[in-house]
């Protein structure tokens, strides 16, 4: 799972994580009324353990604002925090057991501008709490996201107060900072991976503030402005694991807390993993319930532990991917290093001015809010663009989960505003029997447009022309197939109205249909070996035989191959009308070449043929195919030379002289005549390998595979003779 040579990624950026994440848990903890050492447990066991079970490559957990509030409340409520501890343990069990019913799937409901709308706020809200810590003045907590602060002042007051409470130092600190991290990828350096930019704006920070303190006294940054980390000693275990007690599991109040956490943390999760992967240069994707799983556990344990409850957290997760992480070792390291910070590097660590963070997550939110993002979701359109810009004012004005719950309504409203709108198209059409109406289904029918189209029908002139074409609808809700069965059953008939209806299913049990065009693309066709194609043929062949043929867009296929093609099959056939090798072997435009010739003949201009078909267009397998009551083979065995036709049935029959079928040319029954075919196909193989030594070369090299079949009309079936 894990390899050294990721070590150069994974590593520089664990350190960057876990410089951020340390005085964020501190100021989780002190904003939620619990512990200090609370948050840092609980970030300890987010990198460690469910770094170690979640399945994610990017997220990072740990104790997370958006549970400050529930906290603080809970603990109150509860009047203990050994009571509070039961809660968080009751709701990690219960979050383990959402992932193991797969309840992850949420996520997938959550619309694209919302997520967008999401990581956009948090890069406005980095920016916005971060600058009163970047210029020195930090009354509020590292991670106070919300926009109301404990102290009485919001987000847009703070900054008012910065020109009051300014300190040099740390002003001069964050711009170096800023930078450095801008222009760092400008400059040579970027080559060491193992010298991030964001661990040489800390080192800075710390050399400049010890210089401003010894040489400028007036620029130096004093402990409140520095990371404050307590100091922690392990003695006995028994001092920090906290085992719930039966009593504490028999309190109603404990179990309502730990059904209200388990809903926000596994929410905020499942929202922030599927953040996190649109932000992910590699697209990697986060199970959600997997990540469940692991949240649960990972809640389980901080109970256990004396640890404040676990989500993923949207910050350090994009710090994580900003710092270049390539697996998920980047989480757990970060875990181990908090761990270890506390028992042995709190002295160094507390050097560390708050204002180098803060740049570091100044620009890890303005690339999560850029203004290409917002002229992107300007260009798609209202419905995308204003839940999305609810959604960022929402989150800033109130909080993470408000936000979204906000911007979910809005995306909820302009999707039934468009279910409203005309699910179809009406046209009239002037045809030799009258004007005739038409009225198209699109893919997709909801209950959202029984009305439309109830009206549409309704309104209808008596004695006109009317054709109902649902051939495209992959689904349509019962209400609107009853209001089509009145309309034919009742309403036409009385009105004197001509009705067609196309392609109405008796049923319609499938919700959507996934579409895509099935083109065979040049890496997969030189992939392919020659029994590789064979078998795919007659997997093909079962398929149409058994009637279960794959749908085709044969528009779409024509046009995604346009400018290339990469068949992985020739194909030597009858001119029968009644043996299309696409529909036989279920391919799509592109996967085939043909060449048909009544019998299935040989003759140099095919051998050509067949060798431009392997050596220019890479084709694997060479079929020749005869069929069952073939008529060249019949006119062969009549002794049909009329004009050229001789050109063919003389080969033929020459063919069922030389293999020994008299019978066929004495008396041609349909046994004889099958007999004839197939032998006929054998033939055609001999000769394609004795007139051509390139063919025959590849063919011997492996390269490329050449095999008679038969076509049993009756059947559907393909025999190949291997």
């Amino acid at each position: 799972m894990f390899s050294t040579k990721n070590l150069k990624n994974d590593l520089p950026a664990s350190l960057v994580v876990f410089l951020v994440a340390l005085p964020l848990c501190l100021g989780v903890a002190l904003a939620s009324g619990a512990p200090l050492l609370s948050g840092i447990i609980s970030g300890v066991v987010g990198g460690i353990v469910v770094g170690l079970i979640s399945h994610s490559s990017t997220s990072v957990s740990g104790p997370a604002a958006g549970l400050a509030a529930v906290v603080l409340a809970a603990i109150q409520q509860l009047g203990s925090f050994e009571l509070f501890l039961t809660a968080v343990f009751i709701a990690g069990f219960m979050q383990l057991i959402m992932g193991l019913l797969k309840a992850g799937f949420i996520a997938d409901f959550i619309p694209n501008n919302v997520i967008k709308g999401l990581l956009a706020a948090i890069g406005i809200i980095l920016i916005l709490k971060q600058i009163p810590h970047a210029v020195g003045f930090d009354r509020d907590n590292e991670e106070d996201f919300s926009f109301q602060q404990a102290d009485g002042e919001n987000t847009f007051s703070e900054l008012l107060n910065i020109t009051r409470f300014f300190l040099p130092g740390a002003f001069i600190i964050s711009l170096l900072s800023i930078a450095i991290l801008v222009f760092w990828d400008k400059t040579p350096l970027k080559r060491f991976r193992f010298l991030p930019a964001s661990l040489v704006v800390v080192v800075l920070g710390v050399v400049l503030n010890n210089f401003f303190l010894q040489f400028v006294p007036a620029f130096g940054i004093k402990t409140s402005h520095l990371v404050q980390i307590p100091t922690v000693q392990f003695n006995r275990v028994a001092d920090w694991v906290h085992l719930p007690t039966m009593q504490h599991f028999l309190q109603y109040k404990v179990w309502f807390v730990a059904v209200t956490i388990a809903a926000i943390a596994s929410l905020e999760t499942l929202l922030n993993i599927e953040a996190v992967d649109k932000i992910d240069p590699h697209k990697r994707q986060s199970p959600p319930n997997r990540e469940l799983l692991a949240q649960g556990i990972g809640n389980m344990v901080s109970g256990l532990l004396g640890g404040i409850p676990i989500t993923s957290v949207i910050v350090r997760s994009s710090v994580n991917i900003q710092s270049n992480n390539a697996t998920k070792l980047s989480t757990i390291l970060h875990g181990l290093f908090m761990f270890f910070s506390i028992l042995l590097l709190s002295p160094i660590l507390n050097q560390i001015p708050l204002a180098s963070l803060a740049a570091i997550l100044i620009v890890t939110g303005y690339k999560l809010a850029k203004i290409d993002i917002f002229k992107s979701m300007w260009a798609k359109g209202w419905a995308q663009f204003i839940p999305f810009i609810i959604t960022i004012i929402a989150i800033v004005l109130t909080d993470l989960l408000m936000g979204v719950l906000l911007g979910l309504a809005v995306s909820i409203f302009y999707l039934i505003r468009s279910n409203f709108k005309n699910p179809f198209t009406l046209v009239s059409n002037k045809m030799h029997i009258g004007e005739v109406m038409q009225l198209t289904l699109p893919n997709q029918v909801s209950f959202f447009n029984k009305a439309t189209i109830k009206n549409a029908l309704w309104a209808l002139p008596n004695n006109s022309k009317i054709t109902i074409n649902a051939s495209q609808s992959d689904f349509i809700d019962d209400d609107v197939v009853e209001i089509i069965t009145d309309f034919k059953t009742v309403v036409a008939p009385e009105r004197g109205i001509q009705l067609n209806v196309l392609g109405l299913k008796d049923t319609y049990e499938e919700d959507d249909a996934i579409q895509f065009t099935p083109i065979l693309d040049k890496e997969t066709q030189e992939r392919l070996q020659p029994n590789d194609v064979l078998q795919l043929l007659k997997i093909g062949n079962v398929r149409f035989a058994e009637g279960h043929s794959t749908e085709k867009y044969h528009l779409h296929q024509v046009r995604a191959s346009q400018d290339e093609q990469n068949p992985m099959a020739v194909l030597v056939g009858c001119i029968d009308s009644r043996t299309s090798p696409e529909m036989l072997f279920d391919a799509g435009v592109g996967d085939l070449l043909t060449i048909r010739i009544a019998g299935n003949i040989i003759n140099p201009e095919i051998i050509g043929s067949l060798e431009i078909a392997i050596k220019k267009l890479g084709a694997k397998l060479i079929v020749v195919k005869g069929h069952s009551n073939c008529g060249a083979v019949a006119l062969s065995m009549q002794h049909m030379m009329d004009d050229n036709m001789h050109t063919i049935t003389q080969k033929i029959k020459t063919v069922a002289s030389a293999c020994g079928y008299p019978e066929a040319i004495a008396n041609p029954s349909k046994e004889a005549l099958e007999k004839v075919a197939i032998e006929n196909a054998r033939n055609s193989v001999r000769e394609i390998l004795a007139a051509s030594d390139y063919i025959n070369k590849k063919v011997q090299e492996g390269k490329v595979g050449i095999v008679s079949a038969y076509h049993d009309l009756h059947s559907g079936y393909v025999q190949f003779d291997t």
